[in-house]
């Protein structure tokens, strides 16, 4: 059975996963002609802009980087050259990105002067705002100099130019795009030359500026070599030192030994003086207390004698049940326990004094080990001293050997190979001049953009359909109003010449699909209450303009086939019905008749049309809330459901004013009526929570006003065959 309800669990979840990707899908397809116009509008401005962009050639020359030079003499330190590390790869391609070698190949190109390198940009917008400006406003004008020029020839060429490694190679790919196929190989081809070109020059130079300044820099590190050997035979001698530390090891060893000893007796004395320090707090003059303290107490003569004591006074309290305090042996029992008492009080002041002189030996102590490690501490700081001094100096002398001896492996290699002439690169594949442009890839560039349209359209109506929080369907009503879906209303197209067609749309229009909407709203108020029905309904809604008043109507109407009903306008803030239905709005009303300036019976009005009877506001009081709640209308009420099966009553707003709050203690069941697409749910929520508060009878939610077409196009599993039942899907409505 359990395994039973875990399949039915994962076959609604996987039920529901699949209805949440189809509203996702009809959240797109409601918008598809948007997302489509605006992908379509774009693109064809992008391929406007991609037909007039002026094409871009690349051209691409190998060259080959060695790591390692054929020369028979290994010079890599001298030139900084570490084979077989890749930092010497990256600073190769950088001095390929260097500015420096771009001015190299601008001068040997003589790009400053060629009119397909620099080339103006024509604007896109040809346009000078500077020439409708006053003279004094005009900007001031620079003469460009030759090395403005030649700057800006520069930044051009490192702009278009990239320097590419091959992954695990030595070869390094030199790019170079243009507008001119032909420009492009060519400076590609010169990047390469000029960087073998310079690499050789700034060996060569190295190599004659190495020779010289290694040669003067060996005869001054041969004669510090030598000043620094006889400083260290010097010292060696004026301080008589014989062996690497002179003797520092045995001194060590005496104050590691002397500090352990110290270490040992301090903490001897600290315990020795909490001790003390608890004895002196006491004092020698109350031995009891004393007894109390844990060494005192541990003492092996003290636990004797406390023993003895014990016995003595545990021999009294025998004699005690047998004799009076003054018999001889109690007389004799009590100086055996004075007695004990007295050796017992001695022997604990022989512990304490016992204890104050241990403390003395222990300090004692503690200073003579302190003065020993004082003095062999002034020996192992001389001996240190002295360390310190023979280290530094022979560190100088074999610092300053291997100086010389580098150098002098420097200056003969450096010598050996003075006639340097051979390069580190070569280029393994000359840049050819290219024949289809780079960019732009027009194709590419117009699919991306119609593609990227088109998610976007569609991203942007899902944060559109997530963003709207307002009542749509009757699960909405469900899932978050809680409440029961009692039926909806087909929007109907409103015309300027007739604002009120809905409230007369059952009579005028009985088979239209709105008309069959309102029968289908009778038939649940009916069936929700057949053995009690509710005699009297009240329609209100969370602001105004939602349609309740519609609804009231119509209801009224539908009702009003079967029953003997009132139509009763208790919303006074805003009365409509008097108009609508054709009615004397001079008339008298619920207003009047609660006030008792008129008859019940002269107020009612009959609606023939539609059967029913029709009590408007009447006069608009000050304050309808208070004459709502008044007694008079509740009699009023009383009187009207003896003479009508059923009274359905338009009143204010929930969210407006507190009207329906009143009404709710009068009716026997209450309609909630909620604009689709319009309501949201808070403020619905908000207006139900004020009607539970007064524990209004709520009988369920209206949802009015409702695209139907729409509905059965866009939410097929709500509205899809609901009309279809009763052959209205057609209708006209």
């Amino acid at each position: 059975m359990e395994s039973l309800d875990k399949q039915g669990a994962l076959e609604q979840l996987m039920q529901e996963d699949a209805i949440d990707l189809r509203l996702y899908w009809t959240t797109v397809m409601r918008h598809k002609w948007g997302i489509l116009g605006f992908s379509i509008v774009l693109t064809v401005l992008s391929v406007l802009i991609v037909m007039s962009m002026t094409p871009v050639y690349r051209a691409t020359a190998t060259l080959l980087i060695e790591a390692k030079e054929a020369n028979i003499v290994s010079i890599e330190e001298v030139y900084g050259i570490e084979s077989g590390k890749s930092e010497y790869f990256e600073t190769q391609f950088a001095i390929l990105k260097s500015r420096k070698l771009a001015e190299r190949v601008v001068d040997k190109l003589d790009l400053v002067n060629n009119a397909d390198f620099n080339a103006p940009k024509e604007p896109l917008i040809d346009f000078d705002i500077n020439q409708y400006l006053p003279e004094s406003m005009q900007p001031e004008v620079k003469e460009r100099t030759s090395d403005d020029i030649r700057r800006s020839a520069v930044d051009t060429l490192l702009a278009h130019l990239s320097i590419d490694p091959v992954v695990k190679t030595q070869l390094v790919k030199i790019s170079y795009e243009s507008e001119n196929p032909s420009l492009a190989m060519l400076i590609a081809n010169e990047f390469g030359e000029s960087y073998i070109e310079s690499n050789l020059e700034a060996k060569l130079d190295l190599s004659l500026k190495a020779t010289s300044w290694l040669s003067t820099r060996l005869d001054t590190l041969r004669a510090d070599l030598t000043a620094a050997e006889k400083v260290l035979q010097e010292y060696r001698e004026t301080e008589q030192i014989i062996g690497d530390n002179g003797g520092i090891n045995i001194v060590s060893q005496e104050m590691e030994l002397v500090a352990n000893k110290l270490v040992e007796a301090r903490r001897d004395r600290l315990e020795l003086e909490s001790l003390y320090r608890q004895v002196q707090s006491i004092g020698k003059r109350n031995p009891e207390r004393l007894e109390l303290v844990p060494t005192v107490l541990q003492h092996s003569l003290v636990q004797r004698m406390k023993g003895e004591l014990a016995r003595v006074e545990l021999k009294r309290s025998e004699l005690a049940k047998r004799y009076g305090p003054k018999h001889p042996n109690m007389q004799s029992v009590n100086s055996e326990i004075a007695n004990a008492r007295d050796a017992l009080n001695r022997q604990i002041l022989s512990v304490v004094n016992g204890i104050e002189t241990n403390y003395r030996v222990a300090q004692a102590n503690e200073r003579s080990l302190q003065q020993t490690l004082d003095g062999t501490k002034g020996n192992m700081q001389e001996l240190n001293r002295k360390e310190y001094r023979l280290n530094e100096l022979q560190q100088n002398v074999q610092a300053k050997q291997v100086l010389f001896e580098t150098f002098l492996n420097r200056f003969n290699e450096t010598s050996a190979t003075g006639d340097l002439n051979t390069a580190n690169a070569r280029i393994s594949d000359p840049a050819i001049m290219p024949r289809t442009p780079i960019k732009p890839k027009k194709k590419l560039i117009i699919v991306a953009v119609f593609i990227g349209c088109i998610l976007f359209g569609v991203l942007f109506s899902l944060v559109l359909e997530a963003l709207n929080n307002t009542v749509q369907t009757a699960r909405d009503v469900e899932n978050h109003l809680h409440e029961t879906m009692l039926g909806l209303l087909p929007l109907l197209q409103k015309k300027r010449k007739e604002p009120y067609k809905s409230y007369r749309q059952f009579v005028e229009d009985p088979s239209s699909t709105y008309s069959e909407s309102l029968r289908t709203i009778r038939t649940g108020v009916v069936l929700s209450a057949l053995d009690n029905p509710h005699k009297t309904i009240s329609v209100t809604s969370t602001i105004p303009g939602e349609g309740k008043t519609t609804l009231s109507t119509g209801l009224a109407l539908a009702v009003g086939q079967m029953e003997r009903v009132l139509l009763l306008e208790a919303d006074m803030r805003r009365p409509s019905i008097g108009r609508a239905l054709g009615l004397n709005r001079e008339a008298a009303g619920l207003s009047d008749v609660v006030a008792g300036s008129a008859k019940l019976e002269d107020a009612i009005q009959r609606f023939e049309a539609g059967n029913i009877d029709v009590l408007i506001a009447g006069k608009i009081p000050p304050n309808p809330s208070e004459l709502l709640s008044s007694k008079r209308f509740g009699k009023l009420l009383e009187v009207l459901e003896t003479k009508y099966d059923r009274i359905i009553i338009d009143t204010a707003p929930s969210q407006a004013v507190s009207d329906a709050m009143v009404l709710a203690q009068h009716v026997g069941a209450m309609i909630y009526v909620v604009k689709a697409d319009s309501t949201t749910y808070q403020n619905a929520r908000n207006g139900l929570k004020r009607l539970h508060e007064v524990k209004a009878p709520i009988l369920g939610v209206v949802l009015n006003q409702v695209d139907v077409k729409r509905g059965a196009k866009y939410h097929s599993e709500e509205y899809g065959g609901y009309y279809d039942v009763y052959g209205y899907s057609s209708a006209k409505s």
